[in-house]
C-alpha cells in the first residue's frame, strides 16, 4: 500500500501553489505532507470557531490549531459564497485547492478560478461510499477492504473524476478511530504525490461509474442503538463503526450504556438475543440474535466514564442471565 502511495517520490519537480481547506482531526496528516514537503501553501481556510464541551467556550478547529504553528496565515469565512470571501482567497492566486474535509460545498466560481482544480481527499474507494460517512459506513457493512480517493471536484456530491487510489485493508481489530486514523495518514502522503504528479502531466484522470455508486448517509440517531435480534456479527460490526465516537448503546435497566471494544467469539450458546452469559477476558459476554457470542470491553453507564468490562460488571448490577435491551 504505502509503495502505492508513494508512487512519483523520486520525482521532485515542485509542489503547485494552493490554497488548503480543511477542518478536523482528518484533515491534518494532509496539510502536515504538504508542509514538511515544502508546498507553498499560501492559505488555509477553515471553519469559524465554535462553542466546544460542557463550558461552551469557543474553541479554534484542529486544521487552525496546525496551520498557526506553522505560520500559516489562515481565513475562517462563515460562508464561502459571500462575495467577500471569495475575493480574499483568490486574492492569494493559488494555483489549485487541496480540500480535506472542509465541511462547505465550494462554489463553481471557485473551482473555476484555479487553474488545476480542486484535489479532494476522500476516504473511500470511490464510487463506493460517495457522502458524508464513508468510514462508518464501511464497517457497517463489514467491509474487508476500504481505501483513499484523490479525486477532482465538481459540483456533485463526490462525482468528480478520480486521480489516485490507494486501497487499505480493515482489519478485525478496527474502529472508527483507528481506521479514520489509517485512512487520514494514507491521504495526506496520496494528496502530496498526487499534486506533484498532476502538475507535471504524470495522471490521468478517470471518470467514476455511476452505476456502481453507493452512497453514504450521515449517521441518524437510531442506528447508534444495538439490535440484539441482528446476528452478532453485525452487533460487532456496529459498535465498531461508533468506537470511540459517538458510541453504539444498548438500554439496561432503563439507563443507556454505551458500548466500545466488540469482538466476535467463537462460540454460541443457547438463550435470548442480548442475554448476558458472562465475562471472559475479552470482555462481557452478550448473545445475539443467531445465538452466537461476542464480548463488549469496555462499556459506559449514562455520565460515567468507559470502564474496562470487569470493573464495570463489579460496579454494576450485572450478572449472567439478564437482558440487555
Amino acid at each position: 500500500m504505502e509503495e502505492k502511495a508513494e508512487a512519483g517520490q523520486g520525482v521532485k519537480e515542485p509542489l503547485p501553489p494552493l490554497i488548503f481547506l480543511g477542518t478536523p482531526d482528518f484533515a491534518l496528516p494532509s496539510l502536515a505532507a504538504l508542509a514538511r514537503a515544502g508546498a507553498p501553501v499560501r492559505l488555509v481556510v477553515t471553519q469559524p470557531d465554535r462553542p466546544k464541551g460542557r463550558g461552551r467556550k469557543s474553541s479554534p478547529p484542529p486544521v487552525k490549531v496546525l496551520a498557526e504553528e506553522l505560520g500559516l496565515p489562515v481565513y475562517q469565512p462563515p460562508r464561502l459564497r459571500d462575495p467577500g470571501a471569495l475575493e480574499r482567497i483568490l486574492s492569494f492566486q493559488g494555483e489549485c485547492l487541496a480540500v480535506v474535509a472542509y465541511g462547505q460545498w465550494l462554489p463553481s466560481e471557485l473551482l473555476a478560478a484555479h487553474p488545476l482544480g480542486a484535489l479532494n481527499v476522500h476516504p473511500s474507494l470511490l464510487p463506493k461510499y460517495r457522502g458524508p460517512a464513508p468510514i462508518q459506513r464501511a464497517l457497517l457493512s463489514g467491509d474487508r477492504e476500504t481505501g483513499v480517493s484523490i479525486m477532482l471536484l465538481d459540483e456533485g456530491m463526490d462525482t468528480g473524476p478520480v486521480l489516485r487510489q490507494v486501497s487499505v485493508p480493515v482489519e478485525e481489530g478496527d474502529t472508527f478511530g483507528s481506521l479514520h486514523d489509517k485512512l487520514a495518514e494514507t491521504g495526506g502522503s496520496l494528496l502530496r504525490e498526487t499534486l506533484r504528479d498532476w502538475r507535471a502531466g504524470r495522471v490521468e484522470p478517470a471518470a467514476q461509474e455511476d452505476a456502481l455508486a453507493v452512497y453514504a448517509p450521515p449517521v441518524s440517531k437510531e442506528e447508534l442503538r444495538l439490535l440484539w435480534s441482528h446476528p452478532a456479527r453485525r452487533i460487532v460490526d456496529t459498535v465498531r463503526a461508533f468506537d470511540p465516537w459517538p458510541g453504539a448503546y444498548a438500554v439496561f435497566q432503563g439507563k443507556r450504556i454505551k458500548c466500545f471494544q466488540a469482538s466476535l467469539l467463537s462460540w454460541k450458546s443457547e438463550g435470548r438475543p442480548g442475554e448476558v452469559v458472562g465475562l471472559m477476558e475479552e470482555g462481557l459476554v452478550v448473545l445475539g440474535g443467531d445465538g452466537r457470542a461476542l464480548a463488549i470491553g469496555r462499556l459506559q453507564k449514562e455520565g460515567h466514564r468507559p470502564l474496562r468490562a470487569e470493573a464495570f460488571w463489579r460496579g454494576s448490577s450485572m450478572s449472567s442471565g439478564v437482558w440487555l435491551e
